[in-house]
């Protein structure tokens, strides 16, 4: 059982439970069927970052630990918004990655990722599913909790 399944299990009302199942397994029965996606998720300091991880493999990501390796770059830094994280990244990506070439940049707003609320974490789900299969995932969160750097 996955920690985001027994988060869920954790809620009381039963409809919200059964929701939230429902999201959860309409990514993960969609993801099914697509190929893994080389994912590096890193700090403002261009470091490997880890509280994504479970999140990131769940949507279909396949870790890895160089920028050169990952077709997607997700930044992500406690207490920082996305507008500090556009002023601190830009400079430090390097035109050599194969995500900076293929557009696929994001930037993950850290204010509801790690509330550990089972609808927070169940809504970031969906957004890196929208990050990794873009097309293919659509939940309306992009502007808001995270951006593409494009």
């Amino acid at each position: 059982m996955s920690f985001l399944t027994e988060l869920i299990n954790s809620v009381m009302d039963d409809d919200l439970r059964e929701q939230l199942h429902d999201r959860m397994e309409i990514v993960v029965h969609k993801i099914k069927f697509m190929e893994k996606v080389p994912v590096a998720c890193l700090t403002i300091e261009n470091e490997i970052h880890a509280p994504l991880d479970h999140l990131i493999e769940l949507a279909g990501g396949e870790l890895v630990n160089d920028p050169m390796l990952a077709k997607v770059l997700i930044y992500f830094e406690y207490q920082t918004g996305i507008a500090a994280l556009m002023g601190k990244i830009v400079p430090s990506l390097s035109p050599d990655w194969p995500a900076v070439s293929y557009n696929r940049v994001y930037l993950v707003d850290d204010t509801k990722i790690l509330a550990k609320e089972p609808q927070d974490v169940v809504a970031c789900l969906e957004d890196i599913a929208e990050m990794l299969h873009p097309g293919y995932f659509v939940f309306g969160n992009e502007g808001e909790s995270w951006v593409n750097m494009q």
